[in-house]
């Protein structure tokens, strides 16, 4: 188990090494969207176009989410210097709507840093964290840098949507097309509180 965790450490360190800054990552989104491309392995139509509705959903969030100041003084308290780790790909709509809430945490702080890597091209992090075996994304790794170790891990969605997800999968076999649909109005009108509320308890802030 040392082993293991000892590996995960250094895998995690070295993918925060050449992550981007999230600036850089939009940038990169905002591109693709443009020209037509996708990132990841995948360069259908689909996925394409999931990533022109990804960017257009990021932009959205990147201006109208604000934290409570009444949380950001709790952020602010953090003493720790954090390092938060973001896998994601420019297609994953659970993803358009929590990087942008994770990144205003982040920049509530000081002491927080946000790096983003891409899944498919960094499999070894990918699979150091799956979520019930599966290679789910967003997943947010958050590393303590003055003590070296990893603290806590967050996705690839907040709770709530997590629940609903499952509820569908029991009585349905699978997330339906309406679910999606739903999945999406339920982030619109949570408006990134339980995402909030999720990392402030990851951090021990709640």
């Amino acid at each position: 188990m040392e082993v293991l965790e000892k590996n995960r450490l250094d895998i995690v360190r070295e993918n925060i090494a050449k992550g981007m800054d999230y600036a850089k990552y939009r940038d990169l989104v905002s591109q693709l969207a443009k020209t037509g491309k996708t990132t990841g392995t995948e360069q259908s139509e689909a996925m394409i176009n999931y990533t022109k509705l990804g960017d257009k959903r990021m932009a959205r969030w990147d201006k109208t989410f604000k934290v409570p100041v009444d949380i950001e003084q709790k952020i602010r308290s953090l003493d720790t210097k954090l390092v938060f780790l973001a896998l994601t790909e420019s297609w994953c709509g659970d993803a358009a709507a929590s990087l942008p809430i994770i990144n205003k945490i982040a920049e509530t702080s000081p002491n927080i840093s946000l790096k983003v890597v891409l899944r498919d091209e960094n499999l070894d992090l990918m699979d150091a964290f799956l979520t019930n075996g599966a290679r789910s994304i967003p997943k947010v790794i958050v590393l303590d840098k003055a003590n070296n170790e990893i603290v806590g891990e967050w996705g690839p969605r907040p709770s709530i949507a997590t629940q609903m997800v499952e509820d569908c999968k029991r009585e349905h076999g699978k997330l339906t097309d309406e679910f999606k649909q739903e999945l999406q109005m339920w982030y619109n009108k949570n408006k990134g509180q339980n995402i909030l509320e999720d990392v402030l308890e990851l951090l021990a802030l709640e």
